[in-house]
């Protein structure tokens, strides 16, 4: 647990360095919220590793600090554009197609709600069995099946309602 003197130096440091750490950031980043995160991280870092701080140089050693969470999020940041790429490249001759269904069952799937319509999909399209449903939705098998029972049973309706049998 930190000593109530070193909270103190923390503190008197976060005021003395936060502006001047933020202008930093916001100069080497496209978005303010990324600038707010960079000195965020900063200080974090500062708060975990304060008995390393230099004496007399803790605000320089920020700016490392600062650099070094820059350097870390442009890397992870080009690694995800790198791996969306890949994707774009892997997926851009994917094919999907939703399965045919007469319109008057199009028409009664539409009524039903969001969640009916996933589970149904999630059942009939993906072949998931109730356990696997329970799985997907985060909750016991029994309660996914009594789910199902109740959104079949709402599609059955739908089916059933005059608007989709004229």
């Amino acid at each position: 647990m930190a000593r109530a003197s070193d909270a103190a130096d923390f503190e008197r440091l976060y005021r003395a360095c936060y502006e001047d750490l933020l202008r930093y950031a916001l100069r080497r980043t496209a978005q303010p919220e990324t600038a707010a995160d960079v000195v965020a991280d900063t200080f974090l870092v500062a708060w975990r590793r304060f008995d390393d701080l230099p004496p007399g140089n803790g605000r320089a050693w920020l700016f490392g600090v600062a650099r070094n969470v820059l350097a870390n999020q442009y890397r992870a940041e080009r690694r995800s554009a790198d791996l969306a790429a890949r994707l774009r490249h892997e997926l851009g001759g994917a094919i999907v197609t939703a399965p045919e269904a007469p319109p008057e069952i199009s028409s009664a799937f539409a009524t039903l709600n969001a969640a009916d319509q996933e589970l149904l999909r999630l059942v009939a399209w993906e072949g998931l069995s109730a356990e696997e449903l329970g799985v997907a939705l985060g909750c016991s098998a029994n309660a996914a099946r009594i789910r199902l029972h109740r959104a079949r049973t709402r599609f059955a309706e739908a089916l059933r309602s005059p608007s989709i049998t004229k």
